[in-house]
């Protein structure tokens, strides 16, 4: 089976199209070609045929993992649920459940993302502790829970709340400045405060100097 086309795609022009004995059979990105060293008039057999074919669908997910990853910054865990969910049968929008891509092909992904350096809890951990409710405030035991449940390690986000300036005193204050006025009765209030990982003491002092407690 040889190749007789191969064509940039419209949409993506970093994408080609190559075609085998006059049909359209796979993409790949302008870096892909050059390294399988693909070129019109190469001839191949089935499986090489198939080999290439999952050299596309790994291109595939490998940028749109890039761009997942591109888009904000990502803990680790949240990169492999994300490529979990690719694996994932899905519906399409006429209805057909399309499988989901092999195990292998999200691993061989996470595996080039760690390489070229776009997996980093630390730097991670860091934007959310700086960035997370910055102007509605968040009390450090919150951005805690949240960096845990984003599979952070304790280590990396004890070294992200040590290093940041943001403390409790000043982030309940943005709080109490936002949610104050939505509450009738102080001790729902109180409570509510509490929920987001405030201390009584802080509370009480907080709405004291308001002057509402």
């Amino acid at each position: 089976m040889k190749i007789t086309a191969i064509s940039v795609q419209a949409r993506d022009k970093n994408r080609v199209n190559v075609s085998v004995d006059g049909r359209y059979r796979f993409s790949l990105d302008m870096a892909q070609l050059v390294e399988l060293g693909i070129r019109v008039g190469n001839e191949y057999d089935e499986a090489e045929l198939v080999a290439l074919e999952t050299e596309s669908q790994f291109g595939k997910l490998y940028m749109r993992a890039l761009e997942y990853c591109f888009s904000r910054p990502h803990s680790r865990f949240e990169v492999k649920q994300y490529l979990y969910r690719k694996t994932r049968p899905r519906r399409t929008k006429t209805g057909e459940l399309r499988p989901g891509v092999p195990v292998e092909l999200t691993e061989r992904v996470y595996g080039r993302l760690d390489e070229k350096g776009h997996l980093d809890d630390e730097a991670f951990a860091r934007y959310w502790v700086e960035n997370r409710r910055l102007k509605k405030g968040a009390s450090m035991r919150k951005l805690y829970s949240e960096l845990a449940a984003k599979g952070v390690s304790r280590e990396i986000i004890d070294q992200a709340l040590e290093g940041t300036e943001r403390d409790d005193k000043s982030e309940l204050k943005k709080v109490v400045a936002k949610r104050a006025g939505r509450y009738d009765d102080p001790q729902k209030l109180i409570a509510y405060l509490a929920r987001q990982g405030f201390s009584y003491d802080d509370i009480k002092q907080a709405l004291s100097d308001r002057g509402e407690a």
